[in-house]
């Protein structure tokens, strides 16, 4: 039996809803409670006004990172012990200020990375996201300390996914699983290894997809099974 966590958790959401929602979906289904009192005690503040953090880090919109930094020192004022953001682009900006933040952040990047070297053959996955976040190398960068390797997609490859992430947050789930099936499927052509969702957004189009779901690494699911390790200490 586990014993209610005694940290209170900190969700930043809003970047985008549906990604956010799953995160606590998965959150809620995963953690090793017996009845609703075991549950950790969260609290999240979504605001969908977050400027958009690829086009911020593109620079062709408003810098999110203002936006972000309140965010977060408001959720440990309300009393988070822990903080997560299920948005990897935002961890670009967030990687500016972590140091300064008053509580620890479970990083989605740092969490990812560990469940795709754990699952990988070959040392090596596709890795699917914004263009913000390819642009941004937040993830080559942390899978080279941890001695991991990502392939990236080509140009009109990548722009199909930023396709299928817009079409996720509309709500669209079977044209972004129509279009991941078709990416995921020329990818594997040119290299069978999984793929790394390194965008909150695109485990959801995956999901939809038909895919096998072994294949894939889900940030949602890697940030998740992070938090479950801080909070409860397993």
């Amino acid at each position: 039996m586990s014993a209610r966590p005694e940290k209170t958790l900190g969700v930043l959401g809003g970047m985008g809803p549906a990604a956010c929602a799953e995160f606590l979906r998965i959150l809620a289904r995963d953690c090793p409670a017996e009845n609703d009192s075991q549950h950790p005690r969260i609290i999240m503040l979504s605001d969908p006004d977050t400027p958009d953090r690829s086009d911020g880090l593109m620079g062709i919109g408003p810098d999110p990172l203002p936006v972000i930094r309140k965010n977060l020192l408001t959720l440990v004022e309300w009393g988070a012990d822990v903080l997560a953001v299920p948005c990897n682009t935002a961890h670009y900006f967030i990687d500016r200020f972590r140091d300064e933040l008053p509580v620890p952040l479970v990083h989605i990047v740092e969490a990812t990375v560990e469940a795709a070297k754990e699952l990988s053959r070959g040392n090596c996955s596709w890795l699917l996201a914004t263009d913000g976040t390819q642009k941004s190398m937040i993830y080559p960068e942390c899978a080279q300390r941890m001695q991991y390797h990502f392939l990236r997609p080509s140009r009109e490859q990548q722009d199909k996914i930023q396709s299928c992430i817009r079409y996720v947050k509309a709500g669209d789930m079977k044209t972004a699983g129509d279009i991941m099936r078709g990416v995921v499927s020329e990818l594997w052509r040119e290299r069978d290894v999984p793929v790394t969702m390194g965008c909150t957004e695109l485990p959801l189009a995956y999901g939809a997809s038909g895919l096998p779901e072994e294949r894939q690494v889900s940030s949602l699911k890697a940030l998740s099974d992070k938090c479950i390790s801080v909070l409860y200490g397993v």
